[in-house]
């Protein structure tokens, strides 16, 4: 398959899935990127914070704040949180091995599928 017919499903994929259910980059495009283009886990973190530079959910917030549906003060402060800790955590990925790293993922993975389904 074209690799940029690939990554612009991915990307379409991640959009939707985002828009609808607020999560995307974690959920469909770090497996994809790992599966579908053969990259390493450390390649495909890296790659879906890469698409996060621009203001990709912009669109997608700004239906959801029109709504009345957005907390600005929380997201700010996730968003300040969020931007330190995206630094530390991609310090701490290069000093895991690889199998590690796909290993913490899935078990997050699991734990929060688990959590959604079962929870209250």
């Amino acid at each position: 398959m074209n690799p940029v017919f690939l990554s612009l499903f991915v990307g379409l994929s991640a959009g939707v899935v985002s828009g609808l259910l607020g999560v995307g980059g974690g959920v469909i495009m770090v497996p994809a990127l790992v599966f579908l283009f053969g990259m390493t886990q450390r390649m495909a973190n890296g790659t879906t914070l890469a698409t996060m530079i621009p203001p990709i959910g912009l669109l997608a917030a700004w239906t959801y704040y029109r709504e009345g549906n957005v907390n600005i003060q929380i997201a700010l402060w996730i968003c300040l949180g969020f931007f330190v800790g995206g630094y530390f955590g991609a310090r701490a990925a290069h000093f895991i091995p690889q199998i590690y790293l796909r290993r913490i993922f899935g078990c997050l993975m699991l734990l929060v599928s688990l959590k959604m389904i079962f929870g209250k």
